[in-house]
């Protein structure tokens, strides 16, 4: 039977023996980086602060060396505790904290101080420690996975959940950067004045104008929560809010956007943008009795929305590492510009544990941090407690926001949803001049203005639009025309379904439930 031959080795790649599996390979190390990094610091004490930016003391472990660890805290210590730095010094300082002999002696500390001719270097010497270092964890993390699936002690979900986890703590692994000249910021605010036009946004559009002049449109890096009570209209608000920024004019492409839906399914929310694009009632969609012509533009309206950059996951019970994992590859292969997460108390956090609190202020960390990791804007659908409703005038405050005070706190902007035909006990009898009325209260904004921006809800389509968009629509379409005088008597009005933001049905009477 002919044996099947290895492939040559690289140029850059030295030949594996026969006999020498993965682990019997030596870890990635520099030990002459290493020594030229500690004698630059022993040159220079200025060194030691070029080098912390790089590798703070408590990443000691960069070193492949234990002795080359020891050296660098004391060294660390030393330059902390403002003393001088030099054979001498460190040498005495060893010898206290009973380290001298296991470094290597007097002879070790002057071979260091030789190895390097000056400290001029020593920030690239310390970047090449360091990503060595990077790379043993690399290593360390892909063991531990392999252990663990060995093992089957837990669930496959469970292991590649913590799998997950363990890499991206190894990957997201940074380095502070150093702090910069406030030249170097004006000149690039400047740019970015002189590049903008008159009146145009600096952010992405919501497709409400008001809300856009206020905000200044969504911009990058924030974390929107927009929060309001169950059937308020939270999903109905995001859905319109995804159809405004993804579903561009005829003709035109819209902006990529993500919609992570933890409550609603695909085809429900497929459902709901069809009846709000194309106008048709969702209960008579639900029922199967739309006639032809609506049947017919609903298929118009699908083929428009059809190559909409607009990407839905409706994965239920996500973990803010789960969605931060998906939100990564979005971002890579699409280039959304925008997430929306509806909503924000039906996340769990694994590393939780402790209380509902601090896992709803681990979430919102997270969000907030994802949002400046991938400079997009994070709409964050959130729920209010029953505060709101046992006060008087039934208006929400930002302190009504469930179960954690750090959502308020982690959110450049907090938006209420607020519509007063809501409270009215009798559906049939709502006073004309709430009906529809609905009111986004932006109560914070890091960086702009707060205020209440006015629009009218549809019910019956699950959309809000602007009320002067619907004025000007009846104006154009539904006025009688000028030359018919005559006077119709309109029939009786039949009774009509009554709706709710979140669809037909009652209301779960267990509403603050967080599953």
């Amino acid at each position: 039977m002919s044996q099947i031959s290895s492939p040559p080795p690289t140029q850059n790649q030295p030949p594996r023996r026969p006999s020498e599996s993965i682990t019997d390979r030596l870890p990635p190390q520099d030990l002459e980086a290493e020594m030229s990094l500690l004698g630059s610091m022993l040159l220079d004490r200025e060194a030691v602060g070029q080098v912390l930016p790089i590798i703070p003391r408590d990443e000691a472990r960069r070193f492949y060396r234990p002795d080359h660890r020891t050296l660098f805290e004391v060294l660390v210590d030393l330059y902390d505790q403002n003393r001088p730095i030099d054979i001498i010094v460190l040498e005495d300082e060893l010898r206290r904290v009973d380290q001298l002999d296991a470094v290597g002696g007097r002879e070790y500390l002057i071979t260091l101080c030789e190895s390097v001719p000056s400290a001029a270097n020593v920030e690239y010497y310390a970047r090449i420690v360091r990503d060595k270092g990077m790379l043993r964890d690399v290593i360390a993390c892909a063991g531990q996975i392999m252990q663990c699936a060995y093992d089957q002690a837990d669930p496959a979900q469970q292991i590649m959940d913590d799998a997950e986890k363990k890499l991206f703590g190894v990957t997201e692994q940074r380095i502070s950067n150093n702090a910069l000249s406030i030249r170097e910021f004006l000149d690039q605010t400047w740019k970015q004045i002189e590049s903008q036009e008159e009146g145009a946004l600096s952010g992405v559009a919501t497709g409400y104008l008001e809300l856009d002049h206020m905000l200044g449109g969504m911009q990058h890096g924030d974390l929107i929560v927009l929060a309001a009570r169950p059937s308020m209209g939270k999903t109905a608000i995001g859905l319109s809010m995804l159809a405004n920024i993804g579903i561009g004019e005829r003709g035109d492409r819209g902006v990529p956007c993500a919609f992570f839906s933890l409550e609603m399914s695909n085809l429900q929310i497929a459902q709901r943008m069809l009846c709000s694009r194309g106008e048709v009632e969702m209960y008579r969609m639900r029922q199967g009795r739309l006639n032809e012509r609506e049947i017919t533009h609903l298929q118009l309206v699908m083929g428009h929305m059809r190559d909409c950059p607009i990407y839905v996951d409706d994965t239920p019970g996500m973990s803010v590492m789960e969605l931060r994992a998906k939100a990564r590859r979005l971002k890579m292969r699409h280039d959304i510009q925008v997430i929306f997460v509806d909503y924000l108390q039906l996340m769990f956090d694994r590393a939780s544990k402790e209380s509902r609190q601090q896992e709803i202020s681990a979430i919102s960390r997270g969000l907030k941090g994802l949002a400046r990791e991938l400079k997009v804007p994070i709409v964050a659908l959130a729920q209010l407690n029953r505060q709101v409703e046992a006060r008087t005038g039934n208006r929400p405050r930002m302190s009504d926001l469930r179960e954690s005070g750090a959502i308020e706190q982690d959110a450049d902007v907090v938006i209420l949803l607020h519509r007063e035909e809501y409270y009215c006990q009798d559906k049939n009898a709502i006073p004309p001049e709430i009906r529809g009325k609905a009111e986004l209260i932006v109560e914070k904004q890091r960086n702009g203005p707060t205020g209440t921006v006015e629009l009218l809800f549809q019910p019956q389509f699950m959309r809000f639009v602007p009320p002067a968009a619907m004025r000007l629509r009846d104006e154009s379409e539904y006025s009688p025309p000028a030359q018919d005088l005559r006077v119709v008597q309109p029939p009786p009005e039949r009774p009509r379904p009554v709706f709710d933001a979140e669809g037909p049905g009652p209301p779960d009477p267990d509403e603050d439930a967080p599953f």
